[in-house]
């Protein structure tokens, strides 16, 4: 009986090994550090890559602070994404620096991996040790004294580029001033026509143009550009469909989606939406750029495709 509980186990442990190693051939983290003595000041390079060899796993970026203890981040480059046949490379460098001398460790990047099946797990890159140097000062060199200020001559040669930028400006304005005095028009009468109102996707596409102008995710605003795409979508459902959308989670909303009858044709492109915004809201995950083009592109097609059906009646009587 002892040995049959044994062989299980065994059996268990080697099956969760398999699977486990199966699943992170899938994809590939790797980290690198150039240099690891410096002097106080200098900034060393930390290059990180991820590669993903199934289209189907999503990669969620490991969040990254602007400083690791005394250690002191000061760029963090883009995300660079390179498609090279059935797998795709993300690498990104980040350049570190200290202004205390001693010994002191870059952490691991852990990164949160999204399995299609449901076996999600966290991979982490290396940690790195980096020695900072204090900068050497020869003591048995005398120190020089500070020199007095030296008063410089000045003529009105020197202010001439002053004087021409002055003259110039001054002709300009008087061109100007002169022009439209010369072309005034007449008043803009009072009365002006009223645009027509906006509909429901009307005024969900343009918050979102607006949104996508803004540039957050580009600026490294992960959070808030998914929280403002979140809430033009939870918006539009609340006034196209009816539903409580702006005061009720993702899962609340997702039920309700399941029971309309034309909204249910819409809902994985809806769960995939309110989900990656979930994770990078309360999850501090970091998606790729390429998932906030594709969270973006989603949430404009499920609008298009959602938008209300208007149908005219004939209102010509019959002779």
């Amino acid at each position: 009986m002892k040995k049959r509980l044994v062989y299980f186990i065994t059996y268990l442990l080697i099956a969760f090994s398999f699977s486990f190693a199966q699943a992170q051939s899938n994809i590939s983290i790797k980290s690198r550090i150039d240099a690891q003595q410096m002097t106080v000041g200098d900034q060393a390079k930390l290059f990180i890559e991820a590669i993903v060899f199934n289209k189907n796993i999503k990669i969620f970026w490991a969040p990254i602070s602007d400083s690791f203890g005394k250690l002191e981040v000061v760029e963090k480059g883009k995300i660079d994404t390179i498609v090279e046949g059935t797998h795709t490379t993300f690498r990104q460098r980040l350049l570190i620096t200290g202004f205390e001398a001693g010994s002191y460790k870059v952490p691991s990047l852990s990164f949160n991996v999204k399995h299609p099946d449901g076996n999600d797990y966290v991979l982490l890159t290396d940690s790195f040790q980096l020695n900072i140097a204090a900068i050497p000062v020869d003591t048995t060199k005398p120190f020089k004294p500070i020199k007095n200020i030296v008063a410089v001559k000045t003529t009105w040669l020197d202010y001439i580029w002053w004087i021409v930028g002055a003259v110039v400006f001054i002709g300009l304005v008087a061109f100007v001033a002169i022009y439209f005095i010369k072309n005034k028009k007449a008043p803009i009468p009072s009365f002006i026509p009223k645009a027509p109102a906006e509909t429901l996707e009307e005024k969900a596409l343009r918050l979102l143009k607006e949104l996508e102008e803004k540039e957050l995710w580009q600026k490294d605003k992960i959070k808030e550009y998914y929280t403002d795409l979140s809430d033009i979508m939870r918006a539009y459902l609340e006034a196209r469909f009816g539903l409580t959308a702006l005061e009720q989670t993702t899962d609340e909303i997702l039920a309700q989606a399941k029971r309309s009858r034309e909204l249910n044709k819409f809902y994985d492109e809806l769960a995939s939406i309110l989900l990656t915004a979930d994770m990078a809201k309360f999850a501090k995950a970091k998606p790729l750029p390429q998932e906030h083009i594709d969270c973006m592109e989603e949430t404009r097609r499920l609008i298009e495709n959602t938008r209300p059906v208007i149908t005219e009646t004939n209102t010509t009587p019959k002779q």
